[in-house]
């Protein structure tokens, strides 16, 4: 079964039975209404034909998206010229791209956390640099010459192949259920063909890419609800625990929710298009000043 198949059905029996996050179902047709869809994965792609310019942007968005996770970590970074956790480990990938070239795969495998630190303005002691090392070890153990061959041309294809690797990995069990989220794998694959390295054409078949910035825009928004001591826990700064029944619903809930809003779009629109306009509607000041769920986990 094509994983993001079985990852449709889980989340949408997990909306099910959840008793800490719920849809608001009879807000789903009038938001959508507000939303503008229909504009594809933040316009046309560039046009990368130079062969070298694309293997280096397949390098570039492969390395970043197995490290772009963290987010329970990112008040603990130390930002500079960077605003946000993201972007502080986004400029570091790109540092060492810019002075050095990507790295290679037997540079990938000896990686240590002094050298991400070094890159990112961290100290090496800090949790997410050995996490970030070992997945980029992982990453290099993977690659056998090109990052442009790993790319093919199906997204969905390049997602299932990235699920088998642990720098990718990103399923949690709901009760009998097995959720394969797959967040990073599937965000590589929309990274690669925004950046023109690839022209996937099965991007539809993606899901929305399930972290803590969309559900609590989903949730500001008054298109999910948390239960009252959920919502306590949250804006208390308390860590809820990736894989508790809790984050599961958390993710689940915003994957199934964005499916109904697609359903019910008056204009032709993927999941991918609707987690980019809520993603950068998560930018704004009146979201950032409301705390959302940290988990410190590698999915996301």
């Amino acid at each position: 079964m094509v994983v993001t198949t079985a990852l449709r059905q889980a989340c949408a029996d997990v909306a099910e039975r959840a008793r800490h996050v719920q849809i608001e179902r009879e807000r789903i047709s009038e938001y959508t209404a507000t939303l503008v869809t229909g504009g594809g994965l933040a316009g046309p792609p560039p046009d990368l034909t130079d062969p070298a310019a694309r293997e280096t942007a397949a390098a570039f968005w492969l390395t970043l998206d197995a490290i772009n996770f963290g987010s329970g970590w990112f008040p603990t970074l130390r930002k500079r010229a960077e605003r946000t956790g993201y972007r502080t480990i986004a400029a570091g990938v790109r540092r060492r791209f810019d002075e050095s070239g990507p790295w290679t795969a037997s540079e990938l495998t000896a990686i240590t956390p002094a050298e991400l630190a070094d890159l990112m303005d961290q100290e090496a002691g800090h949790e997410l640099m050995g996490l970030f090392a070992d997945l980029l070890r992982d990453l290099g153990r993977h690659l056998s010459g090109s990052f442009l061959n790993l790319v093919g041309s199906s997204a969905i294809g390049l997602v299932e192949t990235l699920s088998d690797w642990e720098c990718f990995a990103d399923t949690s069990v709901y009760e009998e259920l097995e959720v394969p989220f797959l967040k990073r794998a599937q965000i590589a694959a929309a990274d690669l063909h925004r950046a023109g390295v690839a022209r996937f054409t099965d991007l539809g078949a993606l899901t929305m890419f399930a972290d803590n910035l969309v559900p609590h825009v989903l949730r500001l928004d008054g298109v999910l609800s948390f239960e009252a001591e959920l919502v306590r826990r949250i804006e208390a700064g308390e860590l809820i625990e990736h894989g508790s029944p809790e984050e599961i619903e958390i993710r689940a809930c915003a994957v199934h929710a964005v499916e109904l809003i697609v359903a019910t779009s008056p204009e032709p629109c993927t999941a991918a298009e609707v987690d980019e306009i809520l993603w950068n509607r998560g930018q704004q000041p009146a979201y950032k000043a409301v705390p959302r769920h940290r988990s410190r986990t590698t999915a996301y």
